[in-house]
């Protein structure tokens, strides 16, 4: 379960008084996510999200974050308004963390889309680049090359059997790669987290993209190789016939590539593979057994690596 800091419906109330929201109802904890603390909060008849962000997220970065969910959904993407306080702020505190209501949006996200469906979900990713582009604020990107070797380096301290085998992998990888951004590609807000379980459909049609706490300022084609990692493979690392084609065919649909673009694609799909093996491996290996959040096995995005090598 997602809950890291409690929360009671004192609590709750009290941290409420400063939104224009009418009377508290129910708070109940949502058993989704691995990064912060999420309810689903129940007010007069309308339902919100309540967010505590946990270590992991930089409070720093929630403007840039809440400012770009707010920005796409003023445009009729959709993406979950924040609600601001009293006090004009998207962002609160409660319980000692950082604390923000956002919009609820209809739908859940599918564990087995169709192709149809997957190629909707890569039309949404193109549609969100397109429509953020003149988003004015910036924020670097938090896990890139630089964290990547920080992540390799604090793994190396204490990783063993399978997970030294997995660092010996990723260490060759990051040679080869280099610095995968050395090319003057597009680049704007990127979601940078576009899983199918940051993406809501209802009655087959896309209804909600969420989750936007990874967003930043990047190559637009490292975010289709994020999402085309996340969306054609299986909760084991292998590919999923047609869905990486399918997903590529509803991006370019609506927001073609440029050909540097689709040259640079599969070394971006290395590097996306990489980026997530690192941080799976660094959380199973420093995992705190008191949390309730079982870690995710690195070993499955580690073979899309090898994936993308050989589609180079």
């Amino acid at each position: 379960m997602a809950v890291f800091t409690p929360v009671t419906d004192d609590e709750a109330r009290a941290f409420l008084a400063d939104y224009p929201l009418g009377a508290f109802g129910s708070l109940h904890p949502i058993a989704e996510g691995v990064e912060n603390t999420n309810y689903r909060l129940e007010t007069d008849g309308a339902r919100h999200v309540l967010t505590l962000f946990e270590a992991r997220t930089d409070a720093a970065s929630l403007p840039f974050c809440q400012g770009l969910t707010d920005h796409l959904a003023a445009g009729g993407f959709p993406a979950p308004r924040p609600v601001r306080n009293r006090h004009g702020d998207w962002v609160g505190t409660l319980n000692g963390r950082p604390a923000a209501v956002i919009e609820w949006l209809s739908g859940a996200w599918l564990r087995d889309p169709s192709p149809g469906e997957v190629e909707a979900a890569g039309a949404m990713l193109a549609r969100l680049h397109l429509e953020a582009e003149d988003f004015p604020v910036e924020r670097a990107n938090p896990v890139g090359p630089v964290m990547w070797r920080t992540l390799a380096d604090r793994s190396a301290t204490a990783a063993q059997g399978e997970d030294r085998d997995i660092l010996d992998g990723v260490e060759a990888a990051l040679k080869r790669l280099d610095d995968p951004w050395t090319e003057d590609l597009p680049r704007g807000p990127i979601h940078a987290d576009y899983f199918p379980d940051n993406v809501l459909f209802d009655g087959g049609q896309v209804s909600g993209v969420i989750d936007f706490y990874f967003g930043c300022t990047d190559l637009l084609a490292y975010d289709l190789a994020i999402a085309l990692s996340a969306w054609g493979f299986d909760g084991a690392g292998v590919p999923i016939p047609g869905a990486v084609e399918a997903f590529r065919r509803g991006y370019e649909g609506v927001r073609p590539l440029s050909p540097a673009e689709a040259r640079a694609l599969p070394r971006l799909g290395e590097a996306a593979a990489i980026r997530f093996t690192l941080t799976r491996l660094h959380d199973r290996i420093f995992h705190d057994p008191t949390k309730l959040v079982t870690p995710k096995d690195p070993g499955a995005f580690f073979r899309r690596a090898a994936w993308w090598r050989e589609a180079a």
